[in-house]
């Protein structure tokens, strides 16, 4: 059994709901049922008993709850004692994807100097989980863009930048030295898939209900409008294929881009990550 699997059941265990399961793990829910129905396999027994209001535990789930939950708990210990006794010390940051933000590479050059003796992992995650997988546990601090649920985690904000909306060159509005959204109302928007956080995918389409193609990352977003003629929203000041034109928005409120971690982690790399990111992101 993985250690990943684990996780994965005991969150639906715990949910009792495929679905909130694979929210609470910014996850889809497909392969998520996939690894519940693997796990069964090796197992060799029923783990959850599937319902349309969502799931319940047999008798074997419940005892192997209880040894998921010691074991993970007992994975972490581990962790943190052969990396103290290494005398190593190692932080994953996840990025919210966006290569061309500056902010990113002094943070980068600043932490090293700082910390070299620090094992900085990173793990660069898409459009579809605005937490970069720290919910999940697979993260300690996140860089990314809010607003999103913030509920038990600690939010500094960085930095704040104006929002454009993104069209095709060829666009009759494209040529416009700026736009309110209400002039953008009967356009298609971008839409993150289902599950994503409902105040992050409000955000991004202009704080009203849209209809428009599933996307998860910026490469998606941009041939969505390049193919579709889908409108899409970014940050201005990023370079953009001849193709498309950014043009700013007056009504949008700007995105702001954050550090966040989870509430209570008094980790002191965390807490210097966050300090140094402060200073790399000032003006």
């Amino acid at each position: 059994m993985e250690l990943r699997t684990l996780r994965y059941f005991v969150a639906v265990a715990e949910e009792r709901h495929f679905g909130r399961a694979a929210t609470r793990l910014h996850m889809s829910q497909p392969p998520l049922s996939r690894a519940i129905k693997q796990l069964e396999a090796d197992v060799g027994a029923l783990l959850l008993a599937r319902s349309s209001t969502g799931v319940t535990l047999t008798s074997v789930s419940t005892v192997l709850l209880d040894e998921a939950r010691a074991l993970l708990d007992h994975a972490d210990r581990v962790r943190v004692r052969v990396s103290a006794a290494a005398g190593a010390a190692t932080i994953t940051v996840g990025i919210l994807s966006d290569g061309t933000d500056p902010g990113v590479s002094r943070l980068a050059d600043a932490y090293r100097r700082k910390h070299p003796g620090i094992d900085i992992r990173i793990r660069d995650t898409d459009l579809t989980d605005p937490t970069c997988g720290l919910r999940a546990g697979l993260v300690d601090v996140a860089l990314t863009r809010a607003p999103f649920d913030e509920t038990a985690l600690t939010v500094r904000a960085l930095r704040t930048d104006p929002v454009g909306v993104v069209l095709r060159a060829d666009d009759p509005l494209a040529h416009r030295d700026r736009l309110r959204l209400a002039e953008l109302s009967d356009r298609r928007w971008f839409q993150f898939p289902q599950g994503a956080d409902p105040i992050w995918q409000s955000y991004w389409n202009g704080g009203r209900a849209r209809e428009g193609p599933v996307v998860r990352a910026v490469q998606e977003c941009l041939q969505a409008v390049l193919w579709n003629g889908t409108v899409g929203l970014a940050p201005l000041g990023h370079d953009l294929p001849a193709e498309l034109a950014v043009v700013p928005l007056i009504d949008m409120t700007p995105s702001r881009v954050v550090a966040v971690w989870n509430e209570g982690d008094t980790n002191p790399l965390i807490r210097s990550f966050v300090e140094i990111a402060t200073a790399a992101y000032r003006p």
